[in-house]
């Protein structure tokens, strides 16, 4: 017995694709707003006479890629498998934590507001003291996505797992089934639209952590560039541009994930 249906809220991905005529016309429209972007963006430098130290028009961020294809990609790269370690290391994290506090009313009284509190922090404060306590290197960084996409993670994961319907759960019970074959077989299916909810908040997150975590001192990645680059704000853009498609990029993979393993969401969506 598996649960096919849940209320869904927040999970754009497939709806608008979908209204936008299916993944054609959701890529045209997309790319239709990258382009209006990059003219207002030049228009604006045009218009109110912006210096290229300040803020480079788009031809500026061309050459920078021309410029230095390698350096870009290089720590591109790098930037990427950071961001991906470190969400790796949330869902493993994020959906444990998130079913103990779902499965628990007396833990997750106990524990949210710690959580809430962490949340809180502000993680830049964190940037300093992951250099004393971890040093320069791609571990802190991994730590600051962490940091950074974990609390939306586990709020999903508690908030699906609670909100299960209770007939169901009645129902589950009365056929017998075991606490493990609930979870298995109800709880956890009639919850995973909403942990799509969380991951796809927490994923451009773990970004911006991965790329936080550069800008304290890794010595490599999108976000050493941008600190390093000085007055060459071409090239900076270009580290800028890399980062957004790569936020991109990774973003609607995990909404390819969820419509391959969620396929009845499609279905249940407006």
């Amino acid at each position: 017995m598996a649960v096919t249906g849940t209320e869904v809220t927040g999970t754009p991905g497939p709806s608008l694709m979908r209204r936008a005529g299916g993944p054609a016309g959701a890529t045209a429209l997309a790319l239709i707003g990258g382009v209006v972007s990059i003219g207002l963006w030049w228009l604006a430098i045009v218009v109110f006479k912006i210096e290229s130290y300040t803020a480079p028009t788009p031809p500026d961020v061309v050459e920078a890629f021309k410029r230095e294809p390698a350096y870009l990609f290089e720590n591109a790269w790098i930037s990427l498998t950071t961001t991906v370690e470190g969400f790796a290391i949330t869902v493993v994290l994020g959906v444990a934590i998130g079913a103990v506090l779902g499965s628990s009313r007396t833990l997750e009284r106990a524990f949210m507001p710690s959580l809430v509190a962490l949340n809180a922090v502000p993680k830049m404060a964190f940037g300093p003291l992951l250099l004393v306590w971890l040093g320069v290197g791609r571990t802190s960084s991994v730590v600051m996505a962490v940091l950074l996409c974990f609390f939306p993670v586990v709020l999903s994961v508690a908030t699906g797992l609670a909100r299960t319907p209770s007939d169901l759960a009645e129902l589950a019970q009365s056929l017998s089934a075991g606490r493990w074959q609930t979870f298995a077989k109800v709880r956890l299916p009639g919850a995973l639209p909403q942990v799509f909810v969380g991951l796809k908040v927490g994923l451009p997150l773990a970004v911006i952590g991965a790329l936080l975590g550069e800008l304290f001192g890794a010595g490599a990645g999108l976000g050493y560039i941008i600190t390093t680059a000085g007055s060459d704000t071409g090239l900076s853009f270009a580290a800028i541009a890399l980062v957004a498609a790569m936020s991109i990029i990774l973003y609607y993979l995990l909404v390819l994930v969820e419509m391959l393993l969620l396929p009845w969401v499609r279905e249940t969506t407006a």
